[in-house]
């Protein structure tokens, strides 16, 4: 896969964690004898990413993603299996590997909490050895793209969350990685600042070619800025390809909202489709695609009918239904 970024082949990671009972002679026993237990926290996992996607890798807690992410960045051995990122095995940590990706974990600092973001830069500057007229050159188009011209000169500890998000995404972009792991970047953010920072993340995509992997609470990050997605649960794979796609798949039926005056009875309703929400004016029907024009238009005929949507199901309802049918 000569055009493949990322390929992971059959990928699986344990863990042996430590475990005892409450108490202290429970305490004491574990201090001559202590027992594990065997996590399996990614199982037989394998998917390839294109050079120039943006993928949005996507599971429920204890899925499995962070511990994917940290064995494609290169903290992590895998138990089993064959990892290729940028053509570098992760875990032998390369220096050439090393400046070819870069990880960004929302709830993890890289940044000096005392000093002004820009000796951060001038220090990341250093040890990936970038010449200091194209770091000049990185730095001048980092700020237009995300306005930190007098944020970066502030000590960190007085930035906003935001701020400090748009700061770490410099340091962690100055050397010009091929590949960027976003774990988690807009936890915590206003809906603004996930706005502006999911602007950056396509348009840096745009300008340069790099990879993304993004993984995210937020399914508007997600719906905003990935055609692709990856979905794992249990450290298995449960799904690869377009957001539209699992939708078809799991949720076909599109809803039909409106607001009127005067609506029909609920019997009236349920012959037209699922009833979502019937609530002082306010009316949600999931019907099938084929069916759409049609209670559109009756919809349209019901008094001062007005506000007229058609939307997929929320992603987040799609993926909840996809796991309950993995626990089947």
């Amino acid at each position: 896969m000569t055009n493949s970024a990322i390929v992971v082949a059959h990928l699986s990671k344990r863990f042996r964690v430590p475990k005892r009972e409450a108490g202290l002679a429970a305490a004491l026993r574990a201090v001559f004898r202590r027992k594990y237990a065997v996590v399996q926290a990614v199982d037989d996992l394998s998917f390839s990413i294109h050079s120039g996607e943006r993928v949005g890798f996507l599971g429920p807690n204890g899925a499995g993603k962070t511990t994917t992410l940290k064995v494609m960045a290169g903290l992590l051995v895998p138990s089993a299996g064959d990892v290729l990122v940028a053509g570098h095995v992760p875990f032998a940590r390369k220096p050439a590997f090393l400046r070819s990706i870069s990880l960004v974990m929302g709830q993890k600092r890289q940044l000096s909490w005392d000093l002004p973001a820009i000796d951060t830069f001038e220090l990341n500057r250093v040890v990936f050895d970038v010449p200091r007229e194209l770091y000049r050159q990185r730095l001048r188009e980092l700020q237009e793209l995300l306005d930190i011209a007098d944020v970066m000169h502030k000590p960190v500890r007085q930035l906003s969350l935001g701020e400090r998000m748009k700061c770490e995404l410099v340091a962690a972009l100055l050397h010009g990685p091929e590949i960027l792991f976003l774990d988690e970047p807009t936890i915590g953010m206003d809906v603004s600042m996930q706005l502006a920072m999911r602007e950056f993340v396509r348009r840096y995509n745009d300008r340069h070619g790099a990879t993304v992997v993004l993984t995210s609470h937020y399914m508007e990050d997600v719906a905003a800025l990935c055609p692709r997605i990856i979905v794992i649960d249990g450290g298995t794979l449960r799904f690869d390809g377009t957001i539209h796609e699992l939708r078809r798949r799991i949720r076909p039926l599109r809803r039909v909202s409106v607001r009127a005056d005067v609506v029909p009875h609920d019997d009236v309703l349920a012959r037209m489709g699922r009833v979502v929400e019937n609530d002082r004016g306010r009316v949600i029907l999931e019907v099938a695609p084929s069916d759409v024009a049609a209670v559109v238009s009756a919809m349209l005929a019901w008094q001062n009918s007005t506000d007229l949507g058609v939307e997929d199901a929320p992603l987040e309802e799609v993926l909840r239904e996809l796991f309950r049918e993995g626990k089947q």
